[in-house]
């Protein structure tokens, strides 16, 4: 049977799915790339101007419970039904949106944030549940590959595009997430078809307190915790592409090269993606991870297919950490894009093989239960993740703590950085005080304190999964054989 009489098969709820995806997908990284940004921004842009602390703590507990909360909101959704908890999960993620923008104290941004959350954990389960239950074991391979390219789609385009409206206004990046959930709210109004749903007899308490049971099971295989306690660590080193990538990159990163390059072939097309200031916005650089998942997954799965599960892992993350060197270690733009298709060819390798590795150590009479449980180190990644973007990101590369270190060193007289005094004129007042511009004061920093530093962590984060890796491959597994 020819790949074409495959398309054939599926059905058009299949395909609108996978249509809702792509927008939920494009609204989600349009604003979750560039969150980071949004949150310690100078107030004068429409940002938050928080630390990084206070923005760890927020991304990091709120994408916690957008991996967490599936199992209760999936197990609602098989209860009540998916069309309805879609409409649910659109509502709040629009409000989510809208209240976001409203509030400027830690406290309600934060509130705000992880009710935008909870709109994404309705949604997260049932597009996948869908692709499953629309396909078939002769359809699932390439259908699930449409789904995931779905997935990368809306990641590159969302931040991509957000990126380039970003200099008119952190609203216009909001407005067009609002946007793309609205369209999912019409596309499945007038197309989506409800599943047809096993009846059961239980209750929804009981479906809910039933996923949390299954957990525990798998969680007696103290082999099996183990594993996933070292994933959580390649999870927390992963999730820096959004914690900290685009902040380092709009503090120390030089982009313009980036946009000269382009600007001396493609004039036009640079104009169009690029800044006023003639630079490539981090939100849009950002974007290039997905892009390259697009172009070259299928190349890469192709090559580490022929590796065991776990030697793959071990061999991307391995790559990924490579990639987080020279995503932290250097100014120029041109290395940290290289950095970026690095890290995204370990992220390919390693990624993928995680979920089909967990299928293949599971028994067969649980297999459903250790899938169900996959998702842990996922929330715990994310957790990590952000407690590492707080205070080691902070004291090692954050822009403004460095200053101030350096304000204080040399007794210069600044205001504290306030309502009235946002962090932009904190830094041109520091400059002016410094005999710098703007510029100037970027490369003395750099020089006087290595901010390039922080890449020892995150990339020794990475390492110390794939060591850990190794270690229970060589004495945990194999000791049980």
């Amino acid at each position: 049977m020819s790949k074409l009489q495959v398309f054939k098969k599926y059905p058009s709820v299949f395909w609108i799915s996978n249509i809702i995806e792509l927008f939920e997908r494009y609204a989600w990284y349009g604003f979750y790339m560039g969150f980071g940004l949004f949150l310690v921004g100078s107030k004068e842009t429409g940002a938050m101007g928080f630390s990084p602390v206070e923005k760890g703590a927020i991304m990091g507990t709120g994408s916690m419970l957008l991996y967490f909360l599936p199992v209760i909101t999936g197990a609602i959704a098989d209860k009540i039904g998916y069309k309805k908890v879609l409409f649910l999960a659109f509502l709040i993620y629009m409000s989510g949106f809208y209240m976001i923008q409203q509030f400027h104290s830690f406290e309600m941004v934060f509130v705000s944030f992880i009710w935008i959350c909870v709109g994404g954990a309705f949604f997260k389960p049932i597009i996948s549940a869908m692709i499953s239950k629309t396909t078939n074991e002769e359809t699932a391979s390439i259908g699930f590959g449409i789904f995931y390219m779905m997935v990368n789609i809306g990641g590159f385009i969302g931040p991509f595009v957000a990126g380039i409206v970003l200099g008119k206004g952190w609203n216009f990046v909001f407005m067009l997430s609002i946007v793309s959930i609205a369209i999912n709210f019409l596309i499945t109004l007038l197309f989506f078809k409800e599943p047809k749903q096993e009846k059961t007899s239980s209750t929804i308490l009981q479906s809910i307190i039933q996923p949390f049971k299954n957990i525990f099971i798998t969680l007696i295989n103290w082999r099996y915790t183990m594993f996933l306690v070292i994933m959580s660590i390649f999870w927390a080193a992963f999730n820096q592409l959004y914690y900290t990538f685009p902040n380092f990159v709009d503090d120390w990163v030089n982009t313009a090269v980036i946009f000269q390059g382009i600007h001396s072939v493609f004039p036009s097309f640079a104009k169009l993606i690029g800044t006023t200031t003639g630079t490539i916005s981090a939100v849009t650089l950002s974007s290039m991870d997905s892009f390259f998942i697009i172009a070259f997954q299928i190349a890469v799965s192709a090559f580490v297919m022929r590796f065991r599960p776990l030697s793959a892992m071990m061999g991307g993350i391995f790559v990924l950490a490579a990639g987080l060197f020279l995503m932290f270690a250097f100014q120029s733009g041109w290395v940290v894009l290289f950095g970026l298709l690095i890290f995204g060819l370990g992220e390919m390798s390693s990624s993928p093989k995680y979920t089909e590795y967990v299928g293949s150590i599971a028994p067969e009479d649980k297999k459903a239960l250790y899938m169900g449980s996959s998702f842990l180190p996922i929330a715990l990644g994310h957790q990590i993740a952000g407690f590492l973007s707080g205070a080691p990101y902070e004291k090692v590369a954050d822009k403004l703590y460095l200053l101030k270190e350096e304000v204080i060193k040399r007794g210069l007289s600044v205001p504290e950085v306030s309502d009235s005094f946002t962090k932009t004129d904190y830094f041109n007042e520091a400059a002016r005080q410094m005999n710098f511009n703007q510029q100037q004061l970027t490369d003395f920093l750099w020089r006087g304190y290595h901010p390039q530093s922080v890449w020892i962590i995150f990339s020794s984060v990475a390492l110390s999964a794939v060591v850990l890796l190794f270690l229970y491959d060589r004495f945990i597994l194999k000791k049980n054989k």
